[in-house]
């Protein structure tokens, strides 16, 4: 699924390992989701995009998101003949949510129940 720019779960300890260079001292990695080259890793204090560009992916974009900048979000559950879920984050200050597209196989509701912890603190 992941040709079809769909996401997937990463085990949070490989993303630990793999992106620790982007963690600050003590920072966890909760959930971990891999977007074709992208990646999103929920951490204790941030949301963090990674962003591969090019046809290399040798150039990367990192967006560090805190949890106090998310107005609100929204989840979609996937359904019979859309098979995907969606997940849209409103920042503060911009009209236009980050969407990201989930595989039925994620559990929305587990990327549901991570946003809200961190968020309502």
């Amino acid at each position: 699924m992941a040709l079809f720019g769909n996401a997937h779960t990463v085990d949070p300890g490989k993303a630990q390992q793999d992106y620790g260079r982007l963690l600050g001292h003590g920072e966890q990695v909760h959930a971990a989701f891999l977007l074709i080259r992208d990646t999103i890793l929920f951490t204790d204090r941030r949301l963090i995009l990674i962003d591969k560009q090019g046809l290399t992916g040798k150039k990367v974009e990192y967006h560090s998101v805190p949890y106090r900048s998310i107005t609100h979000f929204a989840v979609e559950t996937a359904g019979h003949f859309d098979l995907d879920a969606e997940l849209k984050i409103w920042l503060s200050g911009s009209h236009q949510p980050i969407e990201k597209t989930f595989t039925k196989g994620v559990d929305i509701y587990e990327v549901q129940a991570i946003l809200t912890q961190f968020v309502a603190r």
